[in-house]
């Protein structure tokens, strides 16, 4: 008799968010074992996909390419990792999915495995259509802590890959089109100082206050900012931020403190970048150094970039965001002021945009949960996709 071959599985977006959650992808863990279940899923649909591993090798990307080994290809992507759970009252396992009313409850539904889901459940209809343009596959690691995944990611399918001149990174953005972010550059300050008696401060270099005027210079920027003339209305709030969320230093009321340390985060306006913020941070550091220097060699500032992401731009007739409004029927403009991975692509010459299922208000929330109808309209755009690029 006839040897019946195995159909490949193939899943519903919601069978294949499912899936995905079940992988507690948490950035201070690998991600191999969800990294693998796709990796297989789209081999047995006999569709290649590559690992592009990270440094220790217990992370790595994946990219796949789908369609004619030709140039212009629309690349969809989104990361695989998602925040930490604990310490939040979730009602649920945030690592099984549960459906209640309309809403799919889960670690990373909304941020961002939504996406990734509808994208993979289509690879059998990306399959069967006659693809003029190729699509190609991206799913990254540790954007949640500084898009650190996505650079040698790019790198490697501008490689190996045909050439792609667009990218969708599909974080939640209600399915409206977004093509503008701020930059964000993340920093830790270490000061040291000279340990004394308080009463001999004179003597002594006092870490923690020291570290206090490197602190005020940040809120006096946002003062300035928040006045000055470069201002971009169409973020909120319209200008760069600077802010000091940690802060650590000191042993008691009457020793001048040894150590200080503390965090900056900037998010830059698209018309600023983070890198000359930095500089301009060293450059005021460097002033306060001096003076503690003058009083003790052995007291300094070391300033160490933790991450930085460039923001990403409207770009004049951008095809990224052409090709979005055409697949969304969204006009309207829409930026965001949380840092995403558009902004890399962007800078190695892809058009960017950012769209993809569910709320921000959602994200790193406990019960984070994504509306059954954003991923039912993500799987139609990007159904409207396949055939766009087919026609």
């Amino acid at each position: 008799g006839d040897l019946k071959l195995p159909q490949p599985k193939t899943y519903s977006s919601q069978e294949m968010l499912a899936k995905l959650v079940g992988f507690p992808s948490v950035s201070d863990d690998s991600n191999l074992p969800l990294i693998h279940f796709v990796q297989d899923y789209l081999a047995d649909l006999g569709v290649v996909s590559q690992l592009v591993p990270n440094t220790t090798g217990e992370k790595a990307s994946l990219v796949a390419h789908i369609g004619p080994a030709v140039p212009g290809a629309v690349i969809l992507s989104g990361h695989s990792d998602v925040v930490p759970v604990e310490g939040q009252p979730w009602s649920s396992d945030p690592f099984v999915m549960s459906e209640r009313k309309g809403r799919l409850y889960g670690r990373g539904t909304c941020d961002m495995k939504g996406f990734i889901a509808s994208y993979l459940s289509l690879v059998p209809e990306m399959l069967r259509a006659d693809l003029k343009r190729p699509i190609q596959l991206a799913i990254s690691y540790d954007e949640e802590i500084g898009c650190l995944g996505a650079p040698p990611m790019i790198d490697y399918m501008q490689e190996n890959l045909p050439a792609a001149t667009v990218a969708i990174i599909g974080e939640p953005t209600d399915m409206k089109v977004v093509n503008g972010q701020k930059g964000i550059a993340e920093l830790y300050t270490y000061v040291t100082g000279t340990e004394m008696h308080s009463s001999m401060i004179h003597k002594a270099v006092p870490a923690v206050m020291y570290a206090a005027r490197l602190v005020e210079w940040h809120r006096a920027q946002n003062t300035a900012n928040a006045s000055g003339p470069s201002q971009d209305p169409a973020y909120e709030p319209p200008w760069t931020s600077l802010h000091v969320g940690k802060i650590d230093g000191g042993t008691a009321h009457n020793i001048t403190a040894g150590k200080c340390f503390f965090t900056t985060d900037i998010r830059t306006i698209p018309s600023e970048s983070t890198t000359e913020w930095i500089a301009r941070y060293r450059a005021f550091a460097a002033g306060i150094e001096a003076e503690m220097k003058a009083i003790s060699p052995k007291a300094g500032i070391e300033i160490e970039i933790i991450a930085e992401v460039p923001g990403c731009n409207a770009e004049p007739d951008g095809e990224a965001e052409q090709l979005a409004r055409l697949m969304t029927g969204d006009n309207a403009a829409n930026v965001v002021s949380y840092a995403t991975e558009a902004g890399q692509f962007q800078q190695a010459g892809l058009s960017a945009v950012i769209c993809g299922p569910g709320s921000i208000d959602q994200a790193h929330q406990a019960d984070e949960y994504l509306e059954i109808s954003q991923l039912k309209a993500c799987d139609e755009m990007l159904r409207r996709l396949i055939s766009h690029l087919s026609s």
